[in-house]
């Protein structure tokens, strides 16, 4: 039996692990997509969750994910396609209330994680998004940027790809030389699990609303379940 809730099957120690993967929303930042819909439903937009959600969203949030589209276009398209007459202000709250928060705790898991691995942040997310989370984590934690917590990160719209796409992967793999056998890669999303497990990926399917990832890690290293 494999020590982690792998999508695919294969064996390994958690002493082989020398590199995480971190996904950022639904991992290490508390999100709720509901949040959102709700918010845009009350703005008017009765069915936005045929537009977004967890699973699958419409091509304008894949553009703005990738960095194809500035935040104005987005604001501009969003309001074309839900035919809402709203301003900047409240599309940016309403898109931005996906955002719950972020413990210290987590923060301190980070660091202390960054102690005995190399780690990574890998995240599918936008300027308007990145914008807020970094003005959070200035204003509560003093913080200058989730990126100080890794040895590199990886922030879709401002490398031009996004989660599941297989070149993404290959993208950290190949800009930091890792071997696939010693990096674990732990996100809350099925689809995107697959995608690197067909990579070779060590993998961890993270289900926020039954864990903590503090759960995970024992004095900074990855518990042996």
């Amino acid at each position: 039996m494999c020590i982690f809730a792998l999508v695919m099957k294969k064996n390994y120690s958690n002493n082989s692990v020398k590199h995480i993967i971190f996904d950022l929303g639904g991992v290490i930042v508390d999100i709720d997509f509901n949040r959102a819909i709700n918010a845009f439903i009350e703005l008017g937009a009765e069915d936005f969750d045929a537009f977004f959600n967890h699973a699958s969203q419409v091509n304008l949030f894949d553009r703005m994910d990738r960095g194809e589209v500035s935040p104005k276009e987005f604001r501009d398209e969003l309001r074309s396609i839900t035919g809402l007459s709203v301003s900047d202000e409240q599309i940016d709250k309403a898109w931005n209330a996906i955002i719950i928060g972020l413990p210290e705790r987590r923060l301190h898991l980070l660091k202390e994680s960054g102690k005995n691995y190399k780690t990574y942040l890998l995240s599918n997310t936008n300027a308007i998004h990145m914008k807020t989370f970094t003005e959070m984590l200035k204003e509560e934690f003093g913080s200058k940027g989730i990126e100080t917590y890794f040895d590199q990160s990886y922030l879709s719209f401002e490398i031009g790809m996004r989660k599941p796409e297989e070149r993404i992967f290959k993208h950290v793999i190949k800009s930091n030389n890792l071997d696939v056998s010693e990096t674990l890669f732990i996100d809350d999303s099925p689809q995107h699990i697959e995608a690197a497990a067909a990579l070779d990926i060590n993998t961890y399917l993270f289900r926020p609303d039954e864990e903590q990832l503090e759960d995970l890690f024992e004095d900074g290293l990855l518990r042996n379940f």
